[in-house]
């Protein structure tokens, strides 16, 4: 059997469930996961083995009329995620529809050389009746090599786009070892396990105004792993939330956090949380490095 290796980027509109179907291709946890649209900033790598194919699923923000200077840096880490991509799919909440959003994406995706395969997600909790018309307007606006109709959330339907992914990345050597299931730093990892439980934890109270920055991250002499994170937000009323009545909140994300990431790392994690007010925190050069951004002006 010959080896395959390529990349694949997973693209769509905020909320297509793009996350939830990388972590269903690879098998396990590498992206968050939260109902809340734009939850995924930078483009993150999982790595899914079919036989003896080695499919790198690169996750991308979702794409979005970008507001502000963060919103522009996502969007243009999710263009960027599709660049050097051997396939591309376009993941499309079947539920929701076709809003100009997503047409938006599909005209944007007209120039673009790479195969493109079409998965309608979400089918479990979509109309029946709508999906035929849904693959139809499609493919009338764009050339698919294949669609599939899935659901990341019950599985349904992953195993045959799995195939499918495998059969069509190009012959070559694996860039990644067998165990290893994504690109992503523990440190980055963390801070993203954080974060994701201020989504969880506290829905609509906290907008996209926070960000979590790992300031350091050291092991113990006796394997276990000492994490110091802060969470930045934009105002004091914001801190208050995330503190929550006698810190019972921050507790409360903290432990949850913890647990996390010591299943992800797989050793003793001690987890130091603090919260700071920094009004302008989006426009922190450093910060974007850090979560994995380019600064774009």
């Amino acid at each position: 059997m010959t080896e395959r290796c390529g990349l694949v980027a997973i693209v769509g509109a905020p909320n297509a469930g793009k996350s939830t179907l990388v972590n269903a291709l690879v098998g396990q946890k590498v992206a968050i996961v939260s109902p809340k649209a734009q939850t995924t900033r930078t483009r993150l790598m999982g790595v899914a083995i079919e036989g003896e194919a080695q499919i790198m699923l690169v996750d991308t923000p979702g794409i979005f009329e970008p507001r502000r200077r963060l919103d522009r840096a996502m969007v243009q880490a999710a263009w960027g995620g599709a660049t050097d991509a051997d396939l591309i799919a376009l993941i499309v909440d079947a539920k929701a529809g076709l809003g100009p959003k997503v047409m938006s994406i599909v005209e944007g995706l007209k120039s673009r050389p790479e195969p493109k395969l079409l998965v309608l997600n979400k089918v479990d909790v979509a109309a029946k009746d709508k999906l035929l018309v849904h693959a139809q307007r499609l493919a009338e606006a764009l050339p698919f090599v294949a669609v599939f109709m899935v659901s990341a959330a019950t599985g349904d339907g992953i195993a045959d786009l799995k195939r499918a992914l495998a059969e069509r990345v190009p012959q070559g050597p694996w860039h990644f070892p067998e165990d290893q299931v994504s690109d992503i730093t523990d440190r980055m990892l963390a801070a993203e396990v954080t974060r994701e439980q201020l989504y969880l934890q506290l829905h609509a109270e906290l907008p996209y105004a926070s960000a979590v920055e790992t300031e350091q991250y050291k092991e113990r002499p006796d394997g276990s792993v000492e994490i110091h994170q802060q969470i930045l937000v934009a105002r004091p009323t914001q801190r208050a939330i995330v503190l929550g009545k006698g810190g019972a909140q921050i507790k409360a994300i903290g432990e949850r956090a913890r647990k996390e990431i010591a299943e992800q790392l797989g050793r003793k994690v001690h987890l130091y949380l603090h919260v700071k007010v920094k009004p302008d925190w989006d426009e922190d050069r450093g910060l974007y490095r850090d979560i994995g951004l380019e600064w774009v002006e």
